[in-house]
C-alpha cells in the first residue's frame, strides 16, 4: 500500500492512499461471491445465477459491497502506516474504484495539534481570596429565616412583603379577558405587572379595585408587548409573613444544634469551604489562562463542534431538570444566522463557505452548529426573563 501525507494546516492532513490491484481484486471477488448468494433472475434459482449474469445485472450493488468493506479497511490501514489519529470523520475526495485497476483515494483529516512544551514554571498571575465576613454570615442566617418564614393572615390592609391572594380579570386592548382565581404573590417581589402590585396596596380581604395597566415594550409575549389595558383585582385574604426569630430555639429547627451560636459557627464553616473552593478554581483558571498565554496552537474544528455539541446537551438536561421540554421550545434562529456562523468558520479556515458548509452536513457538524445557535438563543430568553440583582 501507498501511503503519502501532505500537512495542509497546523491541524490538517491529506491522505493520498493507494492500494493495490491484487487486494483491490480479492474483495471484488469477495463482493462478487456475497450477491451472487442473494441474486436471483427469472429462470434461475436464488443463489444460482451465474457470474456473468450477475457482473451484467448487478455490477452497482458489486460495486457497493466492495465500496463499504474495502474502504473502511484501506483507510485505517493507512491512518496506521501515517501513525496518525485523526479527531473527525475523513473528507473522501477523488475516489477510484474498478475491477483490475487499485484503489485510490485522498483522504482530508483534522488532527490534534502538537503543542511544544514552553516554560510552565513560575508564571504571574495576581489572586487573593477574599475571608467570610460576619455581614455574610448574617446575611446567610437572615435566608434561612426566610426559608422558615410563616403566613398567618390579618385584618389589615395589604402592604410590601405581605402575601395576597386574589381574584382578577384582565383586559388587554384588541384580546379577550382573562381571569383567575386563587391567585397569590408578595406584594412588592416585582413577579406581577407593576400597577397590580401597587393596585391591591391598602385594601383590605374583600376590597376590589379596578386599574389600567401598559404592558412593557419587550413584555415576552409579542402580541402584547407596549398595549394598554384594564385590571379587576380583588383581594380575598392579605397575610402577613412572620419570622422566625434567631435564637436557641430557632437554631434546632435548623437541625443537630443545641445554640444559635453553633449555627453561627456551621455556617461560617461552610462559607469557607465554598469560599475556598471557589478561590482555588478562580486560581487554576489564571494559572491555565496565563499558560495559554504562553502557548499559541491551532484547535480543529472538528473539537470545536464537538465542545459546542456536549454544551447544548449540557444545557437541554438542565431545561429538562427544570421542567422544560427542550424539543417544544420555539427557538428563535434562523438560515441567515446559520450562514452566518458558516462565514465565520470559512474566514478562519481560509476556505470558501460552500465548502466548509458541505464539510459540516458531511461530518454532523452542521447540526452541531445547529444546536449550538439553539443554546445561545435558549440562555438569551432564560437571561432576559431572569431576575438579577446587583
Amino acid at each position: 500500500m501507498k501511503v503519502a501525507v501532505e500537512e495542509l494546516e497546523s491541524c490538517k492532513r491529506r491522505l493520498a492512499v493507494e492500494a493495490p490491484i491484487d487486494v483491490v481484486q480479492k474483495e471484488w471477488e469477495r463482493a462478487y461471491g456475497r450477491v451472487q448468494k442473494r441474486a436471483s433472475l427469472p429462470g434461475f434459482r436464488r443463489g444460482h445465477v451465474p457470474r456473468s449474469l450477475v457482473k451484467l445485472h448487478f455490477a452497482d450493488d458489486v460495486r457497493r459491497e466492495v465500496a463499504e468493506h474495502l474502504i473502511p479497511d484501506v483507510y485505517r490501514q493507512a491512518l496506521s502506516e501515517a501513525r496518525i489519529a485523526p479527531v473527525n470523520e475523513p473528507d473522501l475526495q477523488n475516489l477510484t474504484l474498478e475491477e483490475n485497476a487499485p484503489l485510490s483515494f485522498t483522504a482530508v483529516v483534522e488532527v490534534k495539534p502538537a503543542i511544544p512544551l514552553a516554560d510552565y514554571r513560575g508564571v504571574d498571575v495576581e489572586h487573593a481570596s477574599a475571608s467570610v465576613t460576619d455581614a455574610e454570615v448574617g446575611e446567610t442566617l437572615e435566608r434561612k429565616r426566610e426559608q422558615h418564614a410563616e403566613f398567618r393572615s390579618v385584618e389589615r390592609a395589604a402592604a410590601a412583603g405581605d402575601l395576597v391572594v386574589v381574584d382578577y380579570t384582565l383586559a388587554p386592548a384588541d384580546h379577550e379577558p382573562t381571569t383567575a382565581t386563587g391567585y397569590h404573590f408578595l406584594v412588592g417581589s416585582g413577579t406581577v405587572l407593576p400597577e397590580i402590585d401597587a393596585a391591591v396596596v391598602g385594601l383590605r380581604a374583600g376590597d376590589e379595585r379596578d386599574v389600567s395597566l401598559r404592558f412593557a415594550d419587550d413584555h415576552r409575549m409579542e402580541s402584547l408587548r407596549g398595549k394598554s389595558g384594564t385590571a379587576h383585582v380583588k383581594v380575598g385574604e392579605v397575610k402577613e409573613k412572620i419570622l422566625p426569630t434567631l435564637d436557641d430555639e430557632f437554631a434546632k429547627v435548623l437541625g443537630d444544634f443545641d445554640t444559635l451560636e453553633a449555627v453561627r459557627a456551621e455556617v461560617r464553616k461552610q462559607l469557607e469551604a465554598a469560599r475556598e473552593a471557589d478561590s482555588r478554581r478562580a486560581l487554576e483558571d489564571k494559572v491555565v489562562d496565563a499558560l495559554l498565554a504562553r502557548h499559541e496552537f491551532a484547535v480543529p474544528d472538528a473539537m470545536v463542534m464537538r465542545q459546542v455539541a456536549h454544551q447544548v446537551e449540557h444545557t437541554r438536561d438542565r431545561l429538562r431538570r427544570q421542567g422544560v421540554d427542550p424539543e417544544a421550545i420555539q427557538w428563535d434562529y434562523t438560515e441567515d444566522e446559520l450562514e452566518a456562523e458558516i462565514e465565520k468558520f470559512a474566514r478562519a479556515s481560509q476556505r470558501p463557505a460552500p465548502a466548509v458548509r458541505r464539510m459540516m452536513e458531511k461530518n454532523g457538524d452542521l447540526e452541531a452548529l445547529r444546536h449550538g445557535l439553539r443554546e445561545r438563543k435558549t440562555l438569551d430568553i432564560l437571561i432576559e426573563h431572569a431576575r438579577i440583582k446587583a
